[in-house]
């Protein structure tokens, strides 16, 4: 069988196995920097480790995380949280790569994102892109070897209007315009190679007319939360990464697939605490704003939430009161779709031992691992290969699956 064929068979195989469960999608909150497991979801305030930082109670008995996050302890009921995650990349870029597409960074292929995986194996969709990136910061999510086609529409702070969706001439000339642009790239281009142009039409063609559905599509209201209530605003946050949160709610509504949220400001080399805490007041009301919306609404159980960063932060604190870069355990926080709720997996010890991971990680979690396992809670076989264009087959994930974190009944 060709492999596109067999690949298009595949696809259509996941997606009608459950055809009473609706398309699922995925809101990543990416904590740009390296968010400090100790001052987030894994506070150790009675060791050396610990810091500044005290824990308060959670929503699940027994459970407790960084007083910082008063707003999302009483949602934890909702999440399933992984304490053990390592990592072998210890760069900002190649750990950035690493977490977002499940692979360490390869000089002979791009790898996909989670994101760009999802909405190539899920056609249907919005008229605005169903791959979008809010705040992407240095680091947007791209589709890789699946194509240009898939990367993350990128867009600012949603305060602001989504930029160059409106025409700036009237209707008419805006006609003639796009005319004259056919008429460029396309009937020029097929006069030049003889082709007949029912048959063959240049990706622009796509492309510009995907551009004009976006362009006149009520979808795009979607951006604008400023049309929500005060109140609403006010609960995720005035600011930028609320902002986005809850314009994240809103796309994936209309059918967007994938929103990507950027939080920038968790790099604490100096001034640990002060940082962390700082970024912790941004992340707090927004993540737990999105979670209760998400479940007024119903679409907690269509929706992943994945919130996360690159690495974690070293335990013991630097000369200039701050954390290094720590890939040996750090925390990921998944709620929502076919995630188990309420449930802790793994953990660091109190008594962190700052030469390695061995001896302080109980039940380590691969990066590999948590994509395999992300796939799996949306329906997505993680072991399916692609075929990839330098010939050589490659699985949506090399990682094994936590059933343990999955509600699959």
């Amino acid at each position: 069988m060709l492999p596109a064929l067999a690949r298009r068979l595949a696809i259509a195989s996941e997606q009608s196995a459950d055809p009473g469960k609706p398309p699922l999608s995925v809101i990543m909150l990416w904590l740009e920097g390296g968010p400090s497991q100790l001052e987030t979801f894994d506070p150790h305030p009675q060791a050396a480790a610990g810091g500044q930082t005290r824990d308060i109670g959670t929503s699940v008995n027994g459970l407790r995380i960084a007083d910082s996050l008063p707003r999302v302890a009483e949602q934890m009921h909702m999440a399933t949280l992984i304490r053990s995650v390592v990592g072998k990349e210890g760069d900002h870029e190649r750990a950035i790569y690493n977490i977002k597409t499940g692979y360490r960074p390869d000089p002979t292929l791009i790898h996909p994102s989670i994101g760009a995986v999802l909405c190539d194996a899920d056609d249907a969709g919005a008229d605005i892109p169903r791959h979008v990136s809010i705040l992407p910061g240095g680091s947007p999510a791209r589709g890789g070897f699946l194509g240009a086609k898939f990367d993350a529409f990128k867009t600012g702070d949603p305060r602001s209007r989504v930029p160059d969706v409106e025409a700036r001439v009237d209707d008419e000339r805006y006609q003639r315009r796009l005319d004259d642009l056919s008429d460029v790239l396309e009937t020029q281009f097929a006069r030049r190679r003889l082709v007949d142009m029912q048959s063959n039409r240049t990706l622009q063609a796509a492309s510009t007319e995907a551009a004009r559905r976006m362009m006149s599509s009520d979808q795009l209201s979607a951006f604008e939360v400023t049309n929500e209530p005060a109140s609403t605003q006010s609960e995720f946050g005035e600011n930028p990464f609320g902002r986005g949160c809850l314009a994240a709610v809103r796309l994936i509504e209309v059918g967007v697939r994938c929103v990507e949220v950027t939080l920038g400001g968790w790099d604490s080399h100096v001034n640990n605490h002060a940082l962390q805490s700082s970024a912790c007041e941004q992340l707090d009301p927004a993540l737990a704003a999105l979670l209760k919306r998400l479940q007024e609404r119903g679409l907690l159980e269509s929706t992943l939430v994945v919130c996360g960063g690159e690495f974690g932060r070293t335990p013991q604190i630097n000369p200039a009161g701050g954390r290094d870069h720590w890939p040996h355990g750090f925390s990921t926080f998944l709620a929502g779709g076919r995630m188990r709720r309420g449930y802790v997996h793994g953990a660091t010890s109190a008594a962190i031992d700052v030469t390695g991971p061995a001896g302080h990680v109980g039940e380590p979690v691969e990066i590999a691992d948590i994509h395999a396992t992300i796939h799996t809670a949306l329906g997505l076989d993680p072991a399916y290969e692609y075929d990839t264009p330098i010939g050589r087959p490659i699985a949506r994930s090399e990682g094994r699956v936590l059933t343990e974190c999955l509600d699959l009944a």
